[in-house]
């Protein structure tokens, strides 16, 4: 289930935090961990140390490795084609129609469980103003609050094995195309310069696609790595296992040049 907040850009960690108590806490208490991007808001010390204190998890996702948290992802791509369709021709009137896309969504049928967040939360789709027409009333809960229980009990049953399943299609079709790489600390190896990533220092369209060598500092999870950068950088230290590729020295044998080469197309390299 999903809930659309509107807030400023200009919003520090303590506002963020006023936000979450007043929208999401008060609904459902406090939560045993939190998965967050690593904007400054949620790495600062006021929100780690707020959140420490109260007992709650925070897990970070990966720099620019969006797969990290891909359900948000998915939501984030819902909730702005809802409100496309629903702001017309007053878009900075967005923030109006956030509780129509809000109820929208929640009320949509998922394609991963065939349920709708509303019927995994509740057991039961709300009413709409569709459903205000006199029609007779089917698939009524029974009175017995075990009855009700146990409904939803199975509900959630079905819910997670579909879940399972679509996932497990999911890894199958991914990992078709994905090489296993693994690094070691004090390893070097390559960084892909993608245009999001490096926006201003990305070089020019003939230049190398990749920079370095550069050494290994930690493995952060299966799939991220801590790199040893300049200072000049200015970017996270943190890159996605996919924009790294191992360093050979050119005076063995089997050594070759960058795998990005120059003139490469970022659209023609594949992903793993």
């Amino acid at each position: 289930m999903a809930h659309f907040v509107p807030c400023s850009k200009t919003l520090d960690a303590s506002n963020v935090a006023d936000l979450y108590f007043r929208e999401i806490v008060k609904l459902y208490g406090v939560p045993k961990t939190i998965t967050s991007d690593r904007d400054t808001n949620f790495t600062g010390h006021f929100w780690r140390t707020l959140w420490k204190k109260l007992g709650t998890h925070l897990q970070f996702s990966s720099s620019h490795h969006p797969q990290t948290d891909g359900q948000t992802e998915v939501v984030n791509r819902s909730l702005g084609n809802l409100l496309r369709s629903l702001v017309g021709n007053n878009p900075r009137q967005w923030d109006l129609t956030l509780a129509q896309a809000e109820f929208a969504y929640n009320r949509s049928t998922s394609q991963t469980t065939g349920k709708s967040p509303f019927e995994v939360v509740y057991g039961q789709n709300p009413s709409s103003p569709l459903d205000l027409a006199p029609l007779p009333a089917t698939n009524n809960f029974s009175g017995d609050a075990v009855d009700r229980a146990d409904h939803i009990k199975k509900l959630h049953e079905q819910v997670r094995l579909k879940i399972v399943k679509q996932n497990e299609k999911y890894k199958k079709q991914a990992n078709k195309f994905r090489k296993p790489a693994v690094y070691k600390e004090g390893d070097l190896v390559w960084i892909h310069q993608r245009k999001e990533r490096f926006p201003r220092g990305r070089p020019g369209k003939l230049s190398p696609r990749a920079d370095g060598p550069f050494k290994v500092l930690q493995r952060i999870g299966e799939n991220a790595y801590k790199i040893e950068l300049p200072g000049n950088y200015g970017v996270s230290a943190m890159f996605n296992v996919s924009d790294l590729s191992r360093y050979i020295d050119e005076n063995n044998k089997d050594s070759r040049t960058s795998p990005f080469q120059p003139g490469e197309n970022d659209a023609e390299k594949s992903e793993f």
